[in-house]
């Protein structure tokens, strides 16, 4: 059954990556409402509006525990992995009928089954901790808007915030794309599934419906 490890995880994985390279061009070419409103934020910021700036900062931080929920929860799957590998490579034999590993057991798709989910969370993690730093770096920013003594203009603030905002959903979707790899312990079956799974939920999340008549 090894030519379904071959064939269907590389599908699954090609399928996530693809589908977020699908998302990132069409971002590319049609600016999110949520980026544009984040612009318009900045620009009313510059204008005086105190009620927007709480609401700047109240959203800042609402983003900022987010990737430190993800950077946290990727640490925690991190070192929960290394200790299942570990114990894994060292009772190998023992282990040959349990669950871990029953469609195949060869050296290299083991170490695949451990190097790929761990290659997403870490990349998960980084993405998390630089998201942290540069909407910290964008709040206090946005609370010097302003002041004289502190050249730090809408240009400035707007970068490191698109980028902090940017960071913090690659982390995100890094950590959601580990799970389905994750499968690939059970079988490259649940692998595929759950990929077609995450990617139609994703869909529904990302793209919105438009109409051409008002709701009622």
């Amino acid at each position: 059954m090894m030519y379904l490890d071959t064939i269907l995880v590389p599908f699954s994985i090609f399928l996530t990556i693809g589908y977020h390279g699908c998302v990132w061009y069409h971002m590319k070419r049609v600016p999110s409402i949520s980026g544009v409103s984040r612009k318009a934020w900045i620009r009313q910021l510059q204008q005086g509006d105190d009620k927007k700036a709480i609401l700047v900062v109240q959203s800042l931080r609402n983003t900022l525990m987010g990737a430190i929920l993800t950077a946290s929860m990727t640490t925690l799957a991190l070192a929960s992995l290394a200790a299942i590998a570990n114990s894994t490579f060292i009772a190998n034999r023992l282990l040959t009928a349990s669950h871990l590993h029953f469609d195949s057991d060869t050296p290299i798709i083991m170490l695949l089954k451990y190097a790929l989910p761990s290659m997403f969370l870490v990349a998960s993690f980084f993405c998390s901790s630089l998201a942290i730093g540069f909407l910290v770096d964008a709040n206090f920013s946005i609370n010097s808007i302003g002041d004289a003594s502190i050249d730090s203009g809408y240009g400035y603030t707007m970068i490191i915030m698109e980028k902090g905002f940017v960071l913090a959903m690659a982390g995100n979707r890094f950590f959601c794309m580990a799970f389905p790899v994750l499968l690939w312990l059970l079988g490259p079956v649940p692998v595929v599934l759950s990929s077609l799974a995450m990617v139609c939920l994703l869909y529904k999340l990302d793209f919105v419906e438009t109409y051409s008549t008002p709701l009622r």
